[in-house]
């Protein structure tokens, strides 16, 4: 902060030095921000100015950095006006808003009177910068403070719960909800169906699409996005569409948020079409538009579209590729095994290459056995990332389906050295709204006994149906026996079999996998929906896979 008491201010204009002593300062900051070739006006006309607090909320707002914003800070606390406020409060959101979190945290720190916004503002300005740790202070700050949590705050800390998964956070919040009776409004809501959406639970998503109607929020742009995303990942493409169809107005994101819902449960020719829709209705495509077809196009295989996309975006629409694009191409290329023309388009790329590319490539020689190329790709890879253990794993992978155990021994020995993990596997399932989880060989559930009968059940009638484990998917240097027993406890095959003791004939089991789901459980999913008439919708970490009749929504193209 700088010491202005008595003292001259000097401000610099086009290289011509200005001097103002503090009672005409705060007139001279509004001239170097918004208009740096006015004439000076009077004495008089700035000393009242510099004492109407609308003045420097509106000198705030013009503010274009850091250094400005310093400038007014220094004249709002020479003049007193930091007391005001709504004044205080503006500078307040404006550091937040500038990422200048110390001098916002010093600010409300010394703040003599505190309201609702003031709280809101901080807690909000931690969450936007990450720093959930702060947040969370500051939230418990509130609370000891005799304060009531409002429509503005709470939507930030239940984001921070979400992204930290702060489970004690959470039931604090709820509790403290429930005891103030806090009545969700429509900016709360948007935060809490994004909360459903990572979560991707279909009984929680009705819950909230119920309590929506119940209170007659209309379905704008933003709650509406919101609710396409959350049926879409909660594996109802359908309750999605129906939202987007039902609301009154759509932007760009509202199309994009439809277009890449589409694309990761492998509609790509619905988002296509989508996409025309889009240019009809006179919606112009943005960054994320592109993205997200060429996403589509790459889990649909539908590589020439794809291409023709990627080509069209800068010349049509004015889009620069960037390296997400960049990356969704090397995707859909090397999925579609033409991996020399993704490594050439990786080579040729104008913008910097990250490790979202190299990881990519990486994947796609994988499908495709390409174990030269994956070891320069994974050489460039962990230069970029050498903590990141699934791009070890991956590699360690690809040795394994080529029968080079000795590589994979060495990849494993590395990990030790820089004692990385392999991330374990896990299988959520909702069955009346409570959410189990399974584990490889998972014995801790209650009904354990009744879930490995199912399991044995369904295998000896998929066997009778001519179904052979893939022990390709084991990737260990173990006996065919020992195998066959690994594959048999798949997280996803138990969370199966529980669904179907849990859950009433006809409805679906929808299921979400941590990781990539397997070769050998993706042919399981696909012959237990045959014989049990059970759809299975699975959310793996890439994609969505619906299995119907024994068909894949994917075509079996993952």
């Amino acid at each position: 902060m700088f010491k202005l008491k008595n003292q001259a201010i000097l401000f610099s204009n086009h290289g011509m030095l200005r001097f103002f002593s503090a009672s005409t300062a705060a007139a001279a900051i509004s001239d170097a921000i918004s208009q740096p070739q006015q004439s000076t006006l009077d004495s008089n006309a700035r000393m009242k100015d510099m004492m109407d607090p609308d003045f420097f909320v509106s000198t705030l707002f013009k503010c274009r950095n850091i250094f400005q914003i310093k400038q007014v800070h220094a004249q709002v606390t020479t003049t007193g006006i930091i007391h005001d406020l709504i004044v205080a409060n503006k500078l307040l959101y404006i550091c937040a808003k500038h990422k200048d979190l110390v001098t916002a945290h010093l600010l409300f720190n010394k703040m003599e009177e505190r309201d609702p916004v003031s709280w809101s503002v901080m807690i909000g300005g931690f969450v936007k910068n990450g720093d959930y740790e702060r947040c969370f202070q500051t939230f418990r700050e509130l609370i000891r403070a005799g304060s009531k949590p409002d429509n503005f705050s709470l939507p930030f800390v239940i984001k921070a719960c979400r992204d930290t998964m702060g489970l004690i956070m959470g039931r604090l919040i709820h509790s403290t909800m429930r005891r103030d009776g806090f009545v969700p409004d429509k900016v709360a809501m948007v935060t809490i169906v994004n909360a459903c959406a990572k979560l991707g639970a279909m009984n929680k998503a009705r819950l909230v699409h119920d309590y929506v109607c119940a209170r007659r929020y209309s379905l704008d742009v933003e709650l509406g996005t919101a609710m396409i995303d959350m049926y879409a990942k909660c594996g109802s493409i359908d309750s999605s569409r129906e939202i987007f169809d039902r609301m009154e107005q759509k932007n760009v994101i509202s199309w994009s948020a439809m277009i890449g819902a589409y694309g990761y449960h492998g509609q790509g020719r619905e988002a296509l079409e989508l996409f025309h829709m889009m240019l009809n209705s006179g919606i112009i495509p943005n960054r994320i538009t592109f993205i997200s077809l060429l996403y589509a196009c790459s889990h649909a295989g539908l590589v020439d579209d794809g291409l023709q996309l990627f080509s069209l975006m800068s010349v049509s629409y004015g889009v620069r590729p960037d390296v997400k694009h960049y990356t969704c191409m090397v995707d859909l290329l090397g999925r579609a095994g033409r991996l020399d023309q993704a490594l050439r388009l990786i080579e040729n790329m104008e913008v910097e290459k990250d490790e979202g590319i190299w990881c990519a490539f990486l994947g796609a020689c994988r499908i495709h056995r390409q174990v030269d190329l994956a070891e320069k790709a994974a050489k460039l890879l962990l230069s970029l990332q050498t903590q990141n253990p699934g791009h070890y794993i991956l590699l360690s992978n690809i040795y394994a389906n080529a029968g080079r155990w000795k590589d994979v021994a060495k990849i494993r020995n590395l990990m030790t050295k820089r004692r990385l993990k392999k991330i374990p596997g896990y299988t959520w399932i909702e069955v009346d709204n409570i959410i189990y989880q399974f584990g490889a060989g998972d014995n801790s559930h209650l009904r354990s006994k009744e879930i490995y009968e199912m399991l044995k059940s369904l295998s000896q009638k998929l066997e009778s149906a001519g179904y052979v484990p893939d022990t390709n998917s084991v990737l260990h240097d173990v006996d065919e026996e020992v195998k066959l027993g690994i594959l048999h406890a798949h997280s996803e095959k138990l969370a199966i079999a529980f669904g179907l003791i849990a859950t009433p004939d006809g409805t679906p089991i929808r299921i979400t996998k941590n990781l990539r789901v397997c070769g050998d459980c993706h042919s399981f999913c696909k012959l237990v929906s045959a014989i049990t008439q059970r759809d299975i919708i699975v959310r793996d970490a890439n994609r969505f896979h619906h299995f119907k009749e024994g068909i894949c929504s994917c075509g079996d193209y993952w």
